[in-house]
């Protein structure tokens, strides 16, 4: 049975699962409709929901060394669906995210992570969040899960409850290096970045 996380929490992955070798990591996200809720009818106002432009939420993976962000091949994102020393891989864009389940996946070979890597920072943003007059308010059952790619089972899950109206990013969780095993912190915060290049900028 997955282990359900709270924001703040942190979890053993390796250790609690011997022999674990390939992860598949899945994001997931709904748009609100339009029921009388902030998120909803400010969608309907801008253009968020209802008749307007579907949100297009796009997840990518922060590769860091020593928790700095150092080379364009450690970005992991739908412009560059591999990571620089092909251990992680992405499904590629969900443009609407309609429908059950994961809306966008990435596929981690942890034994072929380069060690120099200490930590993966996963995150959401909304594409041209700013023009478009979108944020997180608009979004609604938002989570990040970690699944055995070896047998389908599903390992951790991070269900995001929190409100995040006015925000433009989310950074989900992280799967960090403690020795020899791999971590998974559940982070669950959001930023006023616009940009991805916002975001890889804080990390530099």
């Amino acid at each position: 049975m997955a282990i359900s996380l709270q924001k703040g929490q942190r979890v053993d992955l390796t250790k609690s699962n011997p022999g674990l070798k390939k992860v598949m990591v899945g994001l997931g996200w709904d748009p609100v409709q339009n029921s009388g809720k902030k998120g909803g009818l400010l969608g309907a106002l801008f253009g968020g929901g209802g008749g307007g432009p579907e949100i297009d939420c796009d997840a990518s993976v922060i590769m860091l060394k020593d928790d700095k962000f150092v080379h364009k091949g450690d970005l992991v994102y739908f412009g560059n669906l591999k990571s620089s020393d092909q251990s992680i891989t992405h499904t590629g864009d969900n443009l609407t995210g309609a429908g059950e389940g994961d809306d966008e996946q990435v596929f981690i070979n942890l034994d072929q992570v380069s060690a120099e890597y200490n930590k993966l920072v996963f995150v959401v943003n909304i594409y041209d969040a700013k023009r478009r007059n979108q944020d997180f308010g608009m979004i609604q059952n938002a989570f990040i899960r970690i699944q055995n790619d070896q047998n389908n089972e599903e390992l951790i899950r991070f269900n995001l409850t929190d409100n995040h109206t006015g925000k433009t990013t989310l950074i989900p969780g992280e799967l960090y290096r403690d020795g020899k095993e791999w971590k998974f912190a559940a982070v669950g915060e959001a930023t006023n970045d616009v940009s991805l290049s916002e975001i890889v900028q804080k990390y530099s």
